[in-house]
């Protein structure tokens, strides 16, 4: 007991004496002396241990505004002879004008003497408006180069378009109607002969999606590559017969599958579209079906639906394709699971047969070819049908040519293994000598229909019933044809010299006039760079 009142009286004699210490030697801390510099000035400042270097800026009443940053960090725990340094930052935004140089196209021409030169239209260079950032430190720019944050075109570039001439072996072949074909992204036009042609559009920028000329052959309706990078392409329509290009904005983006005249018009169109995507195949499509009127001043009336935007069926994210009859009161149209008809003034669809979706393994569907025959009472396409033996139907490397009548309701199978590509084309109708109208069918028949997606095809004949079945072009012994679903034309008439139709192909890039009866073909143009063609 009495050791431990002893003990709480010594506690209580310490805490006396600690209180009685001066109230600033029990709160002192060591001081150290530090550097500060700052809008050009250096300064040594007083800091206690433990300080940060937020906390010496506070005392110091120094300020950070904006970008400015300070090294080392404002957390960072100063000790004795430290230097802080606080920089003071500024962004300036410059707006200058600038040149876009434009461009250099050049377009061969066949009709001219070898490298004979013509200019069509003087280059002229754009201006631009670029806002640049430039960054200083303390006053000093440190941003290595101008780093621009915006462009904005004051005045878009025209390109120079030089026409050169080269050496054509291919003699001249008298044609009826009006040929145009696609060369290189620019439009080219032949008239009475295949010698007199010239070029009607000298864009560079079509993209072949869209290629139809109208029913007169006056008007083109066509697509091209977008420059939005929202957009995959846009829509427009060009006036053939003018001496200037007359081009018609008919402000519709995105279209891959199918756009084309009301039959007998030139001023209505009907157009399907798709919304881009960024996975492949780069869209989703919309599988409707819209139509328009335009004039060449560029009005245009709100889009009318004849079709709405729907899933399309089995892929249906590929997208429809579709083929006007001749009259213009109804469309055929085919997916990847059926083919039927879609009636233009009602909308409503009437499915005709079921297909077997073709599984292709890969970021892309099939979609038969469609041919109407010139009375429109006949649809002839292609049918995929099984194989005995295989576990999926959908599988099968069978596909024949069938047709439809649209009088009886049913399909008549006409050619077995042409291959998925057939692509068939009904010719137009001639009067025979017991005075009924007949007619020729051409399909693309693959070499190896077993591989029919990598085979490469030949052109073949038929009578309308799939009689008289033969191979015409390419010539035994030479390459086939890399199937293409727009391949080639039939002529819209007799061939003045021959008396007989004849075929407008593509074949390695090249037109080449196939005559209908003989298989014989003529070789019209040799460049390899055609891939669109068209014949009114």
């Amino acid at each position: 007991m009495r050791a431990f009142v002893l003990n709480c009286f010594l506690l209580l004699v310490t805490l006396a004496l600690s209180s009685c210490m001066p109230v600033s030697q029990a709160s002192s801390q060591p001081e150290m002396t530090i550097q500060v510099i700052v809008d050009g000035k250096t300064q040594q400042v007083q800091a206690k241990a433990n300080d940060t270097v937020q906390q010496v800026l506070n005392a110091r009443r120094i300020r950070l505004e904006g970008l400015d940053r300070v090294e080392p960090a404002l957390d960072y725990v100063v000790t004795d002879g430290v230097t802080i340094r606080v920089i003071r930052v500024v962004e300036k935004f410059i707006v200058e004008q600038a040149a876009i140089p434009f461009q250099h196209q050049t377009i061969y021409n066949e009709s001219l003497p070898k490298d004979k030169v013509v200019l069509l239209q003087k280059g002229q260079n754009g201006i631009q408006e670029i806002t640049n950032r430039r960054v200083y430190e303390d006053g000093q720019e440190v941003s290595s180069q101008p780093m621009p944050v915006k462009r904005t075109v004051l005045v878009e570039p025209k390109p120079e378009i030089v026409m050169v001439g080269i050496q054509t072996p291919f003699s001249p072949v008298t044609i009826p109607g009006r040929i145009v074909y696609l060369r290189d992204g620019s439009v080219w036009l032949m008239e009475k002969t295949t010698a007199n042609r010239r070029p009607v559009i000298t864009t560079g920028d079509l993209d072949g999606r869209v290629f139809s000329l109208s029913a007169d052959g006056s008007w083109l309706l066509f697509t091209r590559r977008s420059t939005d990078s929202t957009q995959i392409n846009t829509l427009w329509a060009a006036n053939l017969i003018t001496d200037t290009q007359n081009l018609v904005d008919l402000k519709v983006a995105n279209v891959i599958h199918f756009a084309d005249w009301v039959p007998n018009s030139t001023s209505k169109i009907t157009f399907s579209t798709v919304e881009p995507r960024s996975a492949a195949p780069g869209w989703q499509a919309n599988n409707d079906l819209h139509a328009l009127t335009f004039s060449s001043t560029g009005w245009t009336t709100k889009w009318s639906t004849i079709l709405e935007p729907n899933m399309g069926g089995t892929y249906g994210w590929w997208g429809m394709s579709f083929l006007w009859e001749s009259g213009g009161k109804f469309l055929a149209y085919a997916r990847p699971d059926e083919f039927g008809l879609i009636d233009y003034l009602t909308g409503v669809q009437t499915p005709a047969a079921s297909i077997i979706p073709l599984r292709t393994h890969g970021n892309w569907a099939w979609v038969p070819g469609l041919t109407f025959s010139p009375d429109s009472r006949t649809l002839y396409t292609v049918d995929h049908s099984t194989k005995a033996g295989l576990q999926s139907p959908e599988e099968s490397p069978n596909f024949d040519l069938i047709a439809f009548s649209l009088d009886a309701g049913r399909s008549m199978r006409l050619v077995s293994n042409t291959g998925m590509f057939a692509y068939p084309l009904a010719s137009p109708s001639q009067a025979e000598s017991s005075g009924e109208n007949a007619f020729q069918v051409a399909y693309l028949q693959a070499a190896f229909p077993g591989q029919s997606e990598t085979s490469r095809y030949q052109i073949a004949l038929m009578d309308r019933d799939g009689s008289d079945q033969r191979i015409i072009f390419p010539a035994a012994g030479t390459p086939g044809l890399e199937p293409k679903q727009h391949w080639g034309a039939w002529s819209p008439n007799i061939m003045p010299e021959s008396g007989n139709f004849s075929l407008l192909v593509i074949y390695q890039g090249n037109i080449w006039l196939v005559d209908s009866v003989t298989g014989n073909g003529t070789q019209v143009t040799g460049d390899s760079l055609t891939t669109r063609v068209a014949w009114r």
